[in-house]
């Protein structure tokens, strides 16, 4: 069964300083599929939060399918959680194989897997992973936004 937390702090208009802290947490099940929900659902939220998608759609791809490949224990989901603060996306990623630490690694030229790790490194900002309790690992990545371009106006140009 997914479980799902969703919730908002402090209202705010997008992502810039001050807009408050937001949340999303949904337990999925470690297979292909919850790995293309997860992304899928990841998306919607930042949608309904007016936040830019993107990155964090490749980003949360990556990093769901490493979960459902090599963090996969039979009978165990993964929990993907999606926190806001101020211009900062973190999406973690917990899965149930903490004894399997994700190593970026150069693949050879014709293999047609190994490379989302280089792609997470590429896109964020920020990654890593936490060891967690009871043989858990967190990978996480931080994605920062820029605040929006002031507009100028062209009153008061000087011209008569």
């Amino acid at each position: 069964m997914n479980q799902q937390t969703q919730g908002i702090a402090e209202h705010g208009p997008g992502p810039e300083p001050g807009a408050g802290v937001r949340n999303f947490s949904m337990l999925l099940s470690s297979t292909p599929r919850g790995a293309r929900l997860a992304r899928l659902l990841a998306v919607d939220t930042l949608r309904s939060w007016g936040l830019p998608h993107e990155r964090a759609s490749h980003v949360i791809a990556e990093l769901a399918a490493n979960a459902a490949t090599h963090g996969r224990l039979p009978g165990r989901s993964f929990r993907l959680t999606l926190y806001v603060v101020g211009a900062t996306l973190r999406i973690e990623v917990t899965d149930t194989r903490g004894d399997e630490m994700p190593v970026p690694q150069v693949p050879d030229t014709g293999a047609e897997s190994g490379r989302g790790l280089l792609l997470v490194e590429a896109l964020a900002d920020r990654w890593g992973v936490t060891e967690g309790r009871f043989a858990r690992k967190t990978v996480w990545a931080e994605l920062d936004f820029s605040p929006p371009e002031p507009e100028f106006s062209r009153c008061g140009d000087g011209g008569d």
